[in-house]
């Protein structure tokens, strides 16, 4: 990937991150959590969202080691006891960031696959698009991985017995450093989904 290539794949990411985040925020606010309102995160403005770690240095670490980009951007803060459906407001909080970057693939997906490919948009728009799509299918499969602080914990612990509780709080513990370990000794882990969906967006011949 070339210096110009890697730096238009990092204003996609930030983008993408922001619409993520953005999502949380406005999906706990229709369930009666105004938190991320009051705090400034209601917004779409990058500023609001980006940290050092998950929105710079991390798109570097996973580059380097895997050859694609991942990242995040600052958790937009919640209060579930606010939410109106307390058995599954967090599991709907927690999945509305990845369904937004699944929709932003798919929305994108559809002019890769009925634009360029029927001809109606230029090729030049191929690699503009496709990194889009493939950006935000890595960051909807990567959250959904069921590691806290990842979005995915959050639906694997709505459904989690009480008697595996040990398990929450282990995970809940741990968690920050099993995504590290995840990131440096498993980048590839979830290529096969990602490029599964992509193909299934964009369909095929690209």
């Amino acid at each position: 990937m070339a210096g110009a290539e890697f730096l238009f794949a990092i204003a996609i990411l930030i983008m993408s991150v922001v619409v993520h985040e953005f999502s949380h925020g406005y999906s706990a606010y229709l369930l009666g959590d105004p938190t991320a309102k009051y705090a400034g995160r209601l917004t779409l403005n990058p500023i609001k969202h980006l940290e050092l770690f998950g929105s710079f240095l991390v798109p570097l670490m996973t580059y380097f080691a895997g050859g694609f980009i991942l990242g995040w951007a600052k958790p937009v803060p919640y209060n579930p006891y606010n939410l109106k459906n307390q058995r599954w407001g967090s599991a709907i909080v927690g999945v509305a960031g990845p369904f937004a970057n699944l929709f932003v693939a798919v929305f994108f997906g559809l002019f890769l696959r009925f634009g360029i490919g029927a001809g109606f948009l230029p090729y030049s728009f191929f690699q503009i698009l496709s990194s889009i799509v493939f950006i935000n299918i890595i960051l909807a499969v990567f959250n959904l991985v069921p590691i806290p602080p990842l979005d995915g914990s959050k639906l694997l612990f709505a459904v989690l017995p009480a008697s595996l509780s040990n398990m929450q709080e282990f995970l809940e513990k741990f968690g920050f450093f099993l995504v590290l370990a995840f990131i440096i000794f498993f980048p590839g882990a979830i290529l096969p989904i990602i490029e599964f969906l992509f193909s299934s967006v964009v369909g095929t011949g690209f």
